[in-house]
């Protein structure tokens, strides 16, 4: 019954989790993911495919006679170094495929080797693909994508301070930043393929994250013109304000992900589309970091950085728990209820009301003004 009642509660976004409360935990579990993204990359790189870094793939039909040791085989007999070389088992409908991939190599290694793979699978030369690359692409590819990068950040900036306010913006973009470092750390620490598909992925993960933090920053915005009248901290309208709209961001993030899983698995696993796995694995890794960042990176920072408001400053260490919270919650609700209802002639008693709440709520409730001599 309890776990019903909590996923009711979670439900109607009336949980009371204390995200601004257990923002250094959030911003430390953050910091060391990007350690780790960084040492990554400064330590292995990134696993480039050959679009990347140029090259020759040929591919041919898997079978007994043929497979992995055996296109190795071929590699050493043509003198290529296996070590670098990176061989693959491709399932389709089609049946297994061998796919071997190395470095640039003149013209004529090219067809003695297309030939010898044909040799060792017992299938016509024709039967092999031969595909080159030239580096000169990958980094084509490359440019194009941290300008879209740059572009998309301007540009979400410019529009987010219009309009919410610039700390939103750069809560924002530190929320985007931290979605593709801890996507690109993964791909770095795991050594999963970075290909053109993947390229796009963390491009589309861009947009992911922006809509879920801007959610939570529609509703944040919401609750501070209805929190107006009264001393509330911007803790408490964040605390809030995210529990509101976690069942929302969840559900959101899950609708969104099961079709990416069964890209995956369908996709990728089944029918052996290599392409699919590099995009799906992204976009995945993309939504969960994105979902995590609106709630315990974008929206805390924002509050960090409103709190030095002199309108915050001095209630930024009230923070309301548990039925405290919950009292917010009634009241946030109340009032837009009634206002809805009654529209904008029950402003005024709804004001007071709320100001009555959150001298209840908070641990100092706000001095009365001192009257002027005369």
């Amino acid at each position: 019954m309890s776990v019903l009642s909590g996923f009711g509660r979670l439900y109607r976004g009336e949980t009371t989790v204390d995200y601004y409360g257990n923002r250094r935990a959030a911003f430390f579990v953050s910091g060391a993911f990007m350690v780790v993204t960084f040492v990554a990359l400064v330590v292995g790189g990134l696993n480039l495919g050959i679009d990347f870094k140029g090259g020759v793939a040929w591919e041919a039909p898997a079978s007994a006679k043929f497979g992995e040791a055996e296109a190795r085989e071929v590699l050493d007999a043509n003198g290529i170094d296996t070590a670098t070389a990176k061989v693959q088992i491709l399932a389709g409908t089609e049946g297994e495929r061998v796919r071997v991939q190395v470095g640039d190599q003149p013209d004529d290694v090219r067809k003695t080797v297309q030939e010898a793979i044909a040799t060792k699978a017992g299938v016509d030369a024709q039967d092999v693909s031969v595909a080159a690359v030239s580096s000169s692409w990958g980094r084509s590819i490359t440019e194009k994508a941290v300008r879209a990068l740059l572009v998309f950040f301007v540009l979400v900036s410019l529009y987010i301070a219009w309009r919410f306010e610039w700390k939103m913006a750069l809560a924002a973009i530190a929320a985007m930043a931290h979605d593709v470092l801890i996507s690109v750390g993964i791909y770095a620490v795991l050594r999963f393929e970075v290909t053109p598909a993947t390229v796009v992925a963390f491009l589309t993960i861009l947009g992911y994250s922006l809509y879920d933090t801007v959610v939570v920053f529609d509703k944040v915005r919401e609750n501070i013109d209805r929190f107006a009248s009264s001393r509330i901290s911007m803790g408490n309208i964040v605390n809030v304000s995210s529990n509101q709209v976690l069942a929302r961001s969840l559900n959101t993030t899950l609708s969104s992900a099961l079709p990416v899983i069964s890209l995956l698995v369908v996709g990728s696993f089944i029918m052996g589309a290599k392409s699919l796995e590099e995009f799906a694995i992204a976009l995945l890794v993309g939504m969960i970091t994105g979902t995590y960042s609106s709630i315990f990176v974008a929206t805390p920072l924002y509050a960090v950085m409103k709190n030095r408001e002199p309108k915050y400053a001095s209630v930024a260490n009230q923070v309301a728990k548990g039925a405290e919270m919950a009292a917010l919650f009634e009241h946030s609700t109340a009032r837009a209820a009634q206002k809805a209802a009654a529209g904008e002639g029950s402003a005024t008693r709804e004001s007071q009301v709320l100001r009555n709440t959150a001298s209840n709520v908070l641990t100092h409730p706000p001095r009365p003004r001192k009257r002027r001599r005369r």
